[in-house]
């Protein structure tokens, strides 16, 4: 995500309106500043992410929170002070949208710079490239394990920072209607996976004026995934009885599911690639290529995802957002 989960943000606490402030929740007296069950806006890194506090405790005279960062891997739970958290208000929300737009400003800023001091055909940062790289190796080859789990958090963080806001939110709505309202998508989608990944090689093609093995590949390999991932990972436990219900026989999941379930494989994919040896350029050129799909997920995203679900996995058809 944004950062370690071992790092506190000196700026949370008590500002923005309804934090829960350092002296707040403290000794045993002293009541919660948050509850279990409720939402909340939490720190995690430079920026603030929705969250559910799924369990309190008073240790040491200090009041501290286990929360869930909703729509996002539950290995991303931890326990954390009440200055790392946020109540979720109008306020808070826009703070915490102000916060994404800066670290998007101030990347593109480092990336300007960053280009101006290694020009493009430079032999100078090709050598530094090549060095960088065998370092790179040696310190696999020194503490692999450790390398590994670090590339994995990067590769996590990379794809969580830049993860549009308008997505985010959509990753929460899809959790309450699922996990705490009972709905489900009505099956099958339209469009489907299958329809809306030919949709953007479509709109690649288009806008690049020619067909990109690069792009084609991609999508091959992301319907791949998804339809070996649903099952697997993508799935709420309410949703596994329409599952076998669905998909039968030759069927595939691509040809049968739609966005919500595709956007919840992008969550998945920094720990599925983090099995997958690839170079360091390969690797950050990929992200790229997932963030632009993202993108168009974002832009189309009336007409890809519903903005309600049904009742159960039998129920009316659902309402489509106009």
């Amino acid at each position: 995500m944004g950062g370690s989960s071992n790092t506190t943000t000196t700026t949370s606490g008590g500002g923005g309106g309804g934090g829960g402030g350092k002296d707040k929740d403290k000794g045993k007296d002293s009541p919660a500043a948050f509850t279990e069950g409720e939402r909340v806006l939490a720190y995690h890194g430079p920026l603030l992410y929705e969250a559910k506090v799924q369990k309190t405790e008073n240790r040491e005279d200090e009041w501290r929170y286990f929360v869930h960062y909703l729509g996002w891997n539950k290995n991303w739970d931890e326990w954390v002070p009440s200055d790392r958290l946020l109540k979720y208000t109008e306020e808070n929300i826009r703070k915490q949208q102000e916060l994404t737009k800066n670290q998007a400003v101030d990347k593109t800023i480092k990336t300007g710079r960053a280009a101006q001091n290694n020009p493009k055909g430079s032999n100078d940062a090709k050598t530094n490239k090549e060095d960088t790289k065998g370092v790179v190796k040696g310190k696999k080859r020194k503490n692999q394990l450790g390398n590994e789990e670090k590339e994995r958090r990067s590769s996590e963080s990379l794809l969580m920072s830049q993860f549009p806001l308008t997505l985010k939110k959509q990753l929460v709505d899809d959790w309450e209607f699922v996990t705490q309202l009972g709905k489900l998508v009505k099956l099958p989608r339209s469009p489907t996976v299958d329809d809306i990944l030919k949709k953007y090689l479509e709109h690649r093609i288009k806008k690049d004026n020619k067909i990109s093995d690069s792009y084609a590949e991609i999508t091959r390999g992301l319907r791949c995934y998804f339809d070996k991932a649903l099952p697997a990972m993508l799935l709420y436990k309410k949703e596994q009885k329409q599952y076998k219900e669905e998909i039968k026989g030759d069927v595939s999941p691509s040809s049968v599911y739609g966005a919500e379930h595709l956007l919840r494989l992008f969550v998945k994919l920094p720990e599925l690639l983090a099995s997958v040896n690839m170079e360091e350029d390969a690797l950050n050129k990929l992200h790229q290529k997932l963030l632009d799909i993202l993108k168009f997920l974002q832009k189309n995203q009336v007409a890809f995802f519903l903005s309600a679900y049904d009742g159960d996995s039998k129920g009316a058809d659902a309402v489509k957002g106009k």
